[in-house]
């Protein structure tokens, strides 16, 4: 199902100056990405939420000065218009790259975020909800997701729509763990719980628990397919291998579906969740980090129904390549990683123009020698961005559709 010829021609070497070609060959143009300049002041936090909404409109939810605020952009980050805040009173918010806010937006101007509210125990946490119907101009008050009331693990939200009023929340909370627990029974994990919404976020039903003993604190990541729903995430089977699975939150009779076999046995968090998304012939692509026995290092693969590829390695395995995302729009797949040879941190790339079947050689994309996030694709109808948020050059947007040879999809 899976072959891997490299595309000819694609393969550029990125020169001293951070450049990235926008043409498709070597000897094509080149171009700066685009930075906002990083505010010292401001404490901003490496972790954003970013997304592109039908209208091309480039969407960022960031966490400063223990507010939550959003803003968008008209002209692929150039320009943003000026910050709103969600959390009118400070509180003590996620924002690293496994617990980031999360953001969505509705055809009708509708604008969803979701995150998780720290809170003063250790681990526990609250899921957070808000919305605007003014096109993000003002937000509703925050909300509680989570209905358990309890002061417990309620972390690593992930957020999906499906465009016609439909909102599902999921992450993983640790209610379970803490009956079993005072009951002196073992509890491996923690569980996947989730909520929905069928009026865009206007109510949320109660919650539902999903699945249990899942890994404990590596993200959640949800989308949406023709069958439904679809989050991946880290699951310990047998005693302790933790590898990734997924489950259909509209199928939940059919339980977790095992999706990588690489056997590894840690009794501990990883830290280092996965990346999910769903091309125009409903196959699922995701990309994972693994040091198992089986297998080790970052991974992508796709899944067709019952028919799976073989997992395809990505990057230099001496530069640590770490925190893929993946995004796909109609049979265009891009993924980004993050890798680090000892002295820089480097946005690396590949792009599929045929739901994964071959691939683009790796492109590296941008340099960064200070704190950084992980680099974040995007990809909307017309358009395709990638959106690299770093402690010294600041928020960077580097628009790579020019080298995405669409298929009229």
């Amino acid at each position: 199902m899976f072959s891997l010829p490299a595309l000819a021609g694609l393969f550029f070497t990125l020169v001293p100056t951070v450049t990235v070609a926008t043409g498709l060959s070597a000897s094509s143009s080149t171009q700066q990405p685009l930075a906002v300049p990083a505010s010292k002041s401001s404490r901003s936090a490496l972790g954003v939420g970013v997304m592109l909404d039908q209208e091309g409109r480039l969407w960022l939810a960031k966490v400063a000065n223990q507010h939550l605020l959003v803003s968008r952009s008209e002209d692929d980050g150039k320009h943003f218009s000026e910050p709103v805040t969600v959390t009118l009173a400070p509180e003590n918010i996620a924002n690293d790259g496994e617990n980031r806010p999360k953001i969505q937006v509705v055809s009708d101007g509708t604008v969803l975020v979701t995150w998780t509210q720290l809170l003063t125990e250790k681990y526990a946490g609250n899921i957070k909800f808000s919305r605007s119907t003014d096109l993000g101009r003002t937000f509703s008050e925050p909300v509680i997701l989570n209905d358990d009331g309890r002061m417990t693990s309620h972390r690593f939200d992930s957020l999906a729509i499906d465009g016609k009023g439909r909102v599902v929340v999921a992450w993983l909370d640790a209610r379970d763990r803490d009956t079993a627990r005072g009951k002196n029974e073992e509890f491996k994990g923690v569980s996947l719980y989730s909520s929905q919404s069928f009026d865009n976020g206007a109510h949320f039903e109660p919650n539902r628990q999903i699945h249990q003993h899942t890994c404990e604190c590596c993200r959640t990541a949800l989308t949406w397919t023709s069958e439904g729903p679809v989050v991946l995430l880290r699951n310990i089977f047998s005693a302790n291998t933790r590898d990734f699975a997924v489950v259909n939150l509209d199928k939940t009779e059919e339980g977790a579906r095992r999706v990588t076999h690489d056997e590894w046995q840690i009794d501990a968090c990883p830290h280092n969740g996965g990346s999910l998304a769903t091309d125009s012939k409903g196959q699922l692509h995701l990309t994972w980090f693994t040091n198992g026995t089986a297998g080790s290092g970052q991974f992508y693969k796709r899944i067709s129904g019952n028919l799976e590829s073989k997992p395809m390695a990505l990057g230099d395995i001496d530069a640590q390549p770490n925190h893929a995302a993946v995004v796909a729009h109609g049979e265009t797949i891009l993924l980004t990683w993050r890798e680090f040879d000892g002295n820089v941190y480097s946005a690396k790339m590949m792009f599929s123009n045929n739901g994964g079947e071959t691939w683009s050689e790796p492109w590296r994309l941008m340099l960064s020698a200070g704190a950084n996030d992980y680099p974040l694709p995007l990809i909307s109808n017309d358009k395709a961005l990638v959106v690299w948020n770093t402690d010294n050059e600041g928020l960077r947007i580097l628009p790579v559709e020019r080298v995405i040879n669409r298929s009229g999809s």
